[in-house]
């Protein structure tokens, strides 16, 4: 019996000593501190092993720029509008509604598109002034119609879970300064349309949404950190017809197939003006396709963790910029989708396209098919500004990718 058991606690303990180097941080620049949990960390299939062991459960440890801006702070909830100083890239001047008095959704009910409800929701979002909208506790809010924003408005959710799913998705439609941060969104389906309102001076017809999670059309200056979304009808993102200065990050996607759309159609110049950073997400379980799918303007992706997709991870189309940097990308057992990227054109177009791939870690056969201008990372560097980690940091930077549930007053999240 003794020696079963001492043999149990030597296995034990040998396994324990290693646990401080899986769980291992970057250092500033973005370097893991231990050679074994970079070993390890980048193999995937130990990484799904560890699922219980990844979960942390210890004192704040922000591991991305952004994060460490604000989240460690106890004092988070008496200045929430710090948040508005600490996004990076093209969306960094989305300022949202910093400067706004704040607004408390009190009421998860969306029962008169029409003429709103005080306390709900839709009522804060179609206001007319700079508004920085919390939630006074968990709420699950099914929109009957598309929920459309007016501009200069921050949509908090640190401090409750707050769920938009079961019904109609977000548009922002020719605004500028808004941030959506800490939301779960998901199983939207489209709406029929109707008379919205969609400020408090004016309502409007609306034809049958798409069913889109997030729609962007010709908006600017967003950022979207910190977002879970999975299971809607169309796209979980899409920016269109001419939106620009974005920045999508800290997110979370899991279950669906079409989730990133840039750019409205391949005829036309509407969209080549756009400015897109998508940064620290993590692509999940059971995504297919369009992380994003690119067709016009420049998009920088960089240090994201793409461990699942069905298809491809990054497509385009007409003579989009994509520029990858530090990014993890672990391909799925199927031989015939190894390809990071796919092109909806013929080889003697797309070749003119710049798609450069810098500092990418590619697993398990992946691979980037490079095409265009040489030195479009060197060039790119001069319009968001950011410099990547380096990809083996990836795990780490993205840890904490999707809504954070945890959040209360007094405590760092």
């Amino acid at each position: 019996m003794w020696p079963a058991k001492l043999s149990l606690l030597l296995v034990f303990f040998t396994f324990a000593a290693h646990v401080p180097a899986l769980m291992a941080w970057p250092d500033e620049d973005g370097a893991w501190n231990s050679t074994m949990g970079e070993e390890f960390m980048a193999n995937n299939t130990f990484r799904r092993a560890l699922t219980n062991l990844n979960k942390f459960a210890g004192p704040c440890k922000p591991t991305n720029p952004i994060d460490k801006c604000w989240r460690c702070r106890p004092n988070w909830a008496q200045n929430r509008q710090r948040l508005a100083d600490c996004a990076v890239g093209f969306g960094a001047k989305a300022y949202g509604g910093k400067g706004g008095r704040i607004y408390v959704v009190t009421d998860k009910s969306d029962d008169d598109v029409a003429n709103p409800k005080p306390g709900t929701l839709r009522h804060a979002v179609i206001q007319k002034e700079p508004l920085w909208i919390i939630f006074a506790k968990n709420m699950k809010i099914k929109l009957q119609q598309e929920l459309l924003i007016q501009s200069y408005k921050t949509i908090d959710g640190r401090g409750a879970k707050v769920h938009i799913a079961g019904g109609a998705g977000i548009m922002m439609q020719n605004v500028t300064n808004i941030i959506i941060h800490n939301l779960y969104i998901h199983d939207i389906v489209s709406a029929k349309g109707g008379l919205i309102r969609d400020a408090v001076d004016h309502l409007g017809f609306r034809t049958q949404s798409d069913g889109d999670g997030i729609s962007l059309f010709g908006a600017r200056n967003v950022w979207l950190d910190h977002l879970s979304m999975k299971k809607c009808e169309d796209g979980l993102i899409d920016a269109i017809e001419g939106s620009t200065a974005i920045t999508i990050s800290n997110c979370h996607w899991t279950d669906h197939d079409r989730v990133l759309l840039f750019g409205a159609r391949d005829a036309g110049d509407g969209d080549d003006e756009m400015r897109i950073t998508v940064i620290y997400n993590h692509f999940g379980k059971r995504l297919v396709q369009r992380m994003p799918r690119v067709r016009a303007g420049i998009v920088h992706i960089i240090n994201n963790d793409y461990t699942h997709w069905n298809m491809y991870a990054i497509g385009g189309s007409h003579h989009a910029t994509i520029i990858s940097e530090g990014n993890r990308f672990i391909a799925p057992p199927d031989r015939n989708f190894k390809q990071v990227t796919h092109r909806d054109a013929p080889e003697s177009e797309w070749r003119k396209w710049t798609w450069r791939s810098k500092g990418d870690m590619f697993k398990n056969g992946a691979f980037f098919v490079e095409s265009g201008d040489p030195n479009g990372v060197q060039k790119l560097h001069g319009l968001d500004k950011i410099e990547a980690k380096p990809a083996r940091a990836v795990h780490s930077l993205t840890r904490f990718a999707g809504a954070i549930g945890g959040c209360k007053a007094g405590k760092a999240c």
